[in-house]
């Protein structure tokens, strides 16, 4: 384009040349340009320093500053957060590739630096996270990252090497935070996975599982002790409804759904024990619990619950009360009670409250209560035995006596046991046995060995049991030792010193018969030998050993006893022998005495009588005419009454002779009686005495001499008779079999009773209360009755007179 064209101006203007006015339009140009460019500088400038602010404010937030480094100049530029990173105020110093070195941390500088280097020679990069050591001393963790580099071309424009970098620029990130929190993270992941771990742990020794339930789809979702609890492998496969129906026991399926059904409906956590059959067909009893999650609209949507494996608890549970109930029997058949006591609190057993009678509802009883049950003799000592036992933890063995509520005396043995763990004392464990039987049945023992040893010593016999073999003493009792003249305590003594003191001459004969004795197994009686005292004296002795047959070779049990003054005593009785033998014929002539008074008593009755028939006979031959008949009837009572007397003469010489009846014979009672009845009642009838008699319907038959029974009935009327000659009254005879099955027969009177004193004395022979009577009536009957074997006696009646009372055995159980 030319510069000399012209333009023409508008209408009405001024005519301008063409240059000129090309010449004011680029001045014009140039004004607004330069305008526009300072304004779009500004704006870029505002937008920059906006651009940076934000920039530095969103280091700021993220703890990201920026760097430049001259690797030629080793100058570094720092942004401002950088500094702050660092701990520096912003442009506080310069900062060079020393001072950065200084900041980093002394482990870390080394990895740090020659990673750098080995970066830049392999042309990447270099990324880095190391520590910084603030002034303050903080230590912070940063990650630095290059994001730029400048290379210089190399050196050696030749070589294929590749650029050498320049500068770096990057950027470094305080994450000391981050890292923190990541190590948090870390840690709590670990835990976590610890904590899963323990928790599954747990479950596996617990043998308990959980599960959740969808209510909505019925899908289950076990834990992997679950599975195992049911015989499963956690492989197995998901669960539902169905197959944990199928697992549940028959008997108790229906129950578990229905309880699983009202903790739905009404939100109450469900609870149940039940059985399962695995699928090998183990059966196992679980333990249930499970708690209802509802949706926002209350719906049941979830169940979550936990199943424990209970079947060892309840296998020791039945072995618990199995185990309480042979302790139960146990304490119950050994009437012994158990207890304990520490801080907690106090414990009995049922066994316990029965041995003292307490009622387990009250509970154990305070130790007051317990000493108010406690015998008022035994109650201090046994105070204090508790008092000793609390203030120094010190256990007892001791028996005690208690009154329990029912008055019942009993006598218990209390053994106490301190509890102590690791050096800690945690309280006491005891037992109580009701002792009674056994301290009952050992004072009766104690007295019985007190009466033992007094008959022993009364009598000077002791008792012994030793094997003479070994030369052991098992037993010896208090008497031996004093025997051989050793005091009881001197203690235990061996078979050699009882030994030592047989005298030397005896010695031989009684280890020989010992000898023989243990080797032959044989019982021994070594009647007599001598034993030396040591103050010289000399005891004889005898011993008598029993072999005990199931025991060992030379075990013996025995008696020693005294015979020291049997010995004097046998000689003192060959001494008086010879004044016995003396004496024997000063007896003779008293017998002859006694002889001669019994028949005289004996013969005088029938001679009286022969007397009063010869008398009426001359009454009779005297009338005028003779009473003939009257006179021959009392010519043959006078021949009765001789015959009588010559049978009393031949009857008392045997009973004297021989000492036995002779001539016996089967005879019945009632005959006896009546006949001497009708022989002495013209003698009653002159006393105004009535005779009547009480006899057994039976007939009561006897083997007797009759003459002798004759004469015991003879002798004990007219003795009655007599007693009533001057008063009157009744005789009374009776006779029946008692139950010993013998003739029991009594004789009473109403006279004047028994003489003053024993009634014994009536009896003895020459004793007599009659002034014309010779004292051998009673002698004679009872020497009769007892010949037989019978008893006589005499009884003074209730009101007035006297019963004489005789037995005799009866036919069968006579002697002949």
């Amino acid at each position: 384009m030319s510069d000399n064209i012209t333009i023409a101006p508008a209408e009405g203007g001024n005519r301008l040349s063409v240059r000129q006015r090309i010449e004011d339009m680029g001045v014009v140009n140039d004004m607004a340009e330069r305008k526009r460019v300072d304004e779009e500088t500004q704006a870029l400038a505002r937008k920059l320093e906006e651009s940076n602010a934000r920039l530095e404010e969103a280091q700021r937030v993220a703890h990201v500053g920026h760097w430049e480094w001259d690797l030629e100049t080793q100058e570094v530029v720092w942004s401002d957060e950088t500094y702050r990173i660092f701990g520096l105020k912003p442009r506080e110093r310069p900062m060079d590739l020393a001072g950065v070195r200084e900041r980093v941390h002394p482990d870390d500088r080394e990895r740090l630096f020659g990673g750098v280097d080995a970066d830049l020679s392999a042309g990447t990069y270099p990324v880095a996270e190391f520590r910084i050591v603030r002034p303050s001393g903080e230590v912070r963790t940063v990650h630095a990252i290059t994001s730029k580099r400048w290379s210089a071309p190399p050196v050696d424009s030749s070589s294929e090497a590749s650029e050498r970098a320049r500068k770096l620029f990057g950027t470094v990130q305080d994450i000391t935070q981050s890292k923190r929190v990541e190590e948090e993270r870390q840690a709590l992941s670990r835990d976590l996975q610890e904590s899963n771990a323990r928790l599954e742990q747990a479950q596996r020794l617990v043998h308990m599982g959980y599960y959740e339930w969808n209510l909505v789809t019925g899908r289950v979702t076990w834990s992997a002790e679950l599975y195992r609890i049911y015989g499963l492998s956690p492989q197995d496969g998901p669960i539902d409804m169905a197959l944990v129906s199928e697992m549940i026991h028959p008997d108790d399926r229906e129950r578990v759904f229905r309880e699983s059904d009202q903790a739905i409906r009404s939100g109450v956590p469900a609870a149940a024990e039940h059985r399962v059959i695995r699928p090998d067909g183990e059966v196992r009893t679980v333990h249930g619990l499970g708690t209802v999650k509802r949706d926002a609209a209350g719906r049941a949507c979830e169940m979550f619950g936990t199943v424990q494996d209970i079947t060892d608890r309840k296998r020791a549970e039945e072995a618990l009360r199995q185990s309480q109930f042979y302790l139960n029997e146990g304490e119950r058949l050994a009437h012994m009670g158990s207890w304990a006591f520490n801080d907690s609190g106090h414990y009995w057993s049922d066994e316990l409250y029965k041995i003292c009678g307490l009622d387990p509802k009250k509970g154990a009883p305070t130790v007051e209560q317990y000493l108010a049950l406690v015998h008022p003799q035994d109650r201090a000592s046994i105070a204090e035995s508790i008092k000793q036992m609390l203030e120094k933890h010190r256990g007892f063995d001791q028996i005690e006596r208690i009154v329990r509520p029912d008055g019942q005396l009993r006598y218990l043995r209390a053994v106490a046991v301190p509890v102590v763990e690791q050096g800690v004392f945690k309280g006491f464990i005891g037992t109580t046995m009701d002792v009674t039987d056994q301290e009952l049945l050992t004072q009766e023992l104690r007295r019985e060995r007190a009466y033992l040893a007094e008959a022993q010593s009364l009598t000077q016999i002791g008792s012994w049991a030793a094997n003479f073999h070994t030369g052991q003493n098992y037993h010896v009792s208090d008497e031996v030792y004093r025997l051989h003249g050793f005091e009881p305590a001197q203690g235990p003594l061996t078979v050699e010193r009882f030994w030592k003191t047989i005298h030397s001459e005896d010695e031989p004969l009684v280890r020989a018969v010992l000898t023989n004795a243990i080797h032959a197994r044989i019982d021994y009686d070594i009647r007599e030998y001598r034993i030396c005292l040591p103050d010289g004296t000399i005891r004889f002795l005898r011993t008598i050993g029993h072999h005990n047959p199931t025991g060992e070779m030379g075990d013996y049990v025995g008696i020693t006893m005294d015979i020291t003054e049997r010995k004097r005593a046998e000689a003192e009785r060959e001494r008086l022998r010879q004044l016995e033998a003396d004496l024997a014929r000063v007896n003779r002539v008293n017998m002859m005495g006694e002889l001669a008074a019994a028949l005289a008593h004996e013969i005088k009755q029938p001679i009286t009588a022969s007397v009063t028939s010869a008398n009426a006979l001359l009454r009779w031959l005297a009338h005028d005419p003779p009473d003939l008949d009257r006179a021959r009837a009392a010519a043959s009572r006078i021949e009765e009454d001789a015959n009588r007397a010559a049978n009393v003469i031949d009857s008392l010489r045997s009973f004297y002779k021989t000492g036995t009846p002779t001539k016996c014979q089967v005879i019945d009672v009632k005959e006896i009686i009546e006949e001497m009845t009708g022989l002495l009642r013209g003698e009653a009838d002159r006393h105004a005495i009535t005779i009547h008699s009480e006899l057994e319907a039976d007939s009561l038959h006897i083997l007797v001499n009759p003459v002798q029974l004759q004469q015991v009935f003879m002798n004990l009327m007219l003795n009655a008779i007599e007693a009533m000659k001057d008063t009157g009254g009744d005789l009374a005879i009776k006779s029946r079999v008692n139950p010993e099955r013998r003739l029991y027969v009594s004789i009473s009177d109403t006279g004047i009773g028994l003489p003053a004193g024993s009634a014994e004395q009536i009896f003895e022979p020459f004793h007599t209360t009659k002034p014309q009577g010779t004292g051998m009536g009673l002698t004679i009957t009872r020497s009769i009755v007892e010949a037989y074997g019978g008893r006589v006696w005499a009884t003074a009646n209730q009101s007035v007179g006297a019963t004489f009372h005789f037995t005799l055995p009866c036919e069968a159980d006579a002697p002949v």
